[in-house]
């Protein structure tokens, strides 16, 4: 029996199987690639994992959501190069668990951000955007200033980021709940602000 395209358009059964097969056979031959890459599975020379108020940040960063509208993501265009630096590249998340790539942007990507501004324009920002940015739509974050930094879990995060290949050493995770005493949860999420695209720019 010849199989033919009006064949498969009129088997339904036929049709999903031959569709599942081909999208199976494309994403393989795109993404298992990837595994064996360098520039994709190792970090950039200079990449150093987060630390403790880093690592606490980036949860705040993710509570607030923040990721709705800002991406962590610059593309290869001439445009986004130019306003915002270096392309991304994946060698610089490659300790990010989950990564914060995307391409939406309600409002300015970060992925840049770290050493632009000080951290004093970094809490004025966070606590009334409309004071730097009168155009802004960003929402004020008040209460990270009176929140303390959560030292409870950090170390159970820290073992179970190490499970995953992020090189934390026993000595950093034993005093990792010391470097949160008395820091809020601002200063933690500022702290990962500032450190966003540092690798990169401090390799070139």
């Amino acid at each position: 029996m010849k199989l033919t395209h009006d064949m498969i358009e009129r088997n339904q059964a036929l049709l999903i199987i031959l569709v599942i097969l081909v999208v199976a056979v494309g994403g393989l031959v795109e993404i298992v690639p990837l595994y064996f890459q360098k520039s994709v599975t190792e970090p950039v020379a200079g990449l150093k994992p987060y630390t403790p108020l880093q690592l606490t940040g980036r949860d705040v960063y993710v509570r607030e959501g923040c990721y709705n509208c800002h991406s962590q993501m610059v593309r290869p265009f001439r445009a986004e190069v130019e306003r915002y630096g270096h392309y991304s590249v994946a060698g610089e998340f490659v300790y990010d668990h989950p990564f914060q790539w995307g391409s939406k942007r309600t409002g300015p990507d970060l992925h840049r951000v770290g050493g632009r501004y000080s951290d004093e324009w970094h809490r004025l920002h966070v606590n009334d955007p409309r004071s730097l940015v009168p155009e802004s739509n960003m929402p004020a974050y008040p209460w990270l200033a009176k929140s303390a930094a959560n030292a409870e879990d950090i170390e159970a995060k820290m073992r179970a980021l190490r499970r995953v290949g992020v090189p934390y050493a026993d000595g950093e995770i034993a005093k990792a709940a010391s470097e949160l005493k008395d820091r809020t949860e601002e200063d933690a999420l500022i702290a990962y602000l500032q450190n966003l695209g540092l690798a990169l720019k401090n390799a070139r």
